[in-house]
């Protein structure tokens, strides 16, 4: 489980990213971490990996204080930046390498996983290949395949879906249920509304740095009426699209 207390990171005395959040994200659930750009989610995420210290709060992973037990923490971790940083001079099969010993993954494990997961995502004929010749699609796949191949107990996913193709797209939705399915933790951002409601078993809307609603999204229609999730959320956000005139485009 994921349990962020109170968490707050402020840049600049102007500046309040986060503000004094608090979620509970348990076992065996997919949720999408939802918001307008710059509403706080990829900072959060940031500080939920320790790649960023909290101004003040505490974020326990499985029991864990992220801030006391770092090593322990990141163990259980596969994470996929929004713009993920790859070893460009290398081969891709070279940094899934570096990847697994970092993990301590086995030799058996390796060629198990690794192999289904390359096959799945059609990563198989270029992961001998210079990263610095992937396209954005496949260095997004090696991003996720080495976020995936040590089995981690958590799964913290910034924009997963960009530059995925289809198939790929559908592969990484089905892997996700089922990471969660096993009683796993699966977190993740995405600006595509379709998608957070296909595959969801909960979501958690942040604006402006505070956390505006977290539940089911039968909930939020419960509070808001039977409406699509895009409809919802511009509601919850307060989008100024919904008032805008829009009759100079007839």
């Amino acid at each position: 489980m994921i349990e962020i207390i109170e968490l707050t990171k402020i840049f600049s005395e102007k500046i309040i990213a986060v503000d004094n959040i608090n979620l509970q994200i348990k076992e065996g659930k997919v949720v999408g971490f939802l918001g307008p750009n710059g509403a706080g989610k990829t900072t959060t995420i940031n500080m939920i990996v320790g790649l960023c210290k909290p101004t003040a709060g505490k974020i326990l992973i499985d029991g864990m204080d992220i801030r006391e037990e770092p090593e322990k923490v990141k163990k259980i971790i596969g994470f996929v930046p929004d713009d993920p940083l790859l070893f460009e001079k290398i081969t891709g099969i070279s940094y899934l390498k570096f990847i697994c010993d970092v993990f301590e993954v086995s030799i058996e494990e390796r060629r198990k996983r690794g192999g289904w997961l390359l096959q799945a995502f059609k990563l198989l004929d270029a992961i001998k290949d210079p990263i610095s010749t992937y396209s954005h699609g496949m260095r997004q796949k090696l991003a996720l395949i080495s976020a995936l191949i040590h089995n981690p107990k958590i799964l913290i996913l910034d924009e997963p879906i960009v530059g995925l193709d289809p198939e790929s797209a559908s592969i990484l939705k089905k892997i996700m249920k089922r990471h969660a399915s096993k009683g796993n933790v699966v977190f993740f951002t995405t600006h595509i509304m379709e998608i957070a409601e296909k595959i969801c078993d909960e979501i958690a809307i942040i604006d402006k740095g505070k956390i505006i609603f977290q539940g089911t999204i039968n909930e939020l229609r419960k509070i808001k009426g039977d409406k699509s999730l895009e409809q919802l959320f511009l509601e919850v956000t307060k989008s100024e699209n919904e008032k805008m005139d829009f009759s100079f485009l007839d």
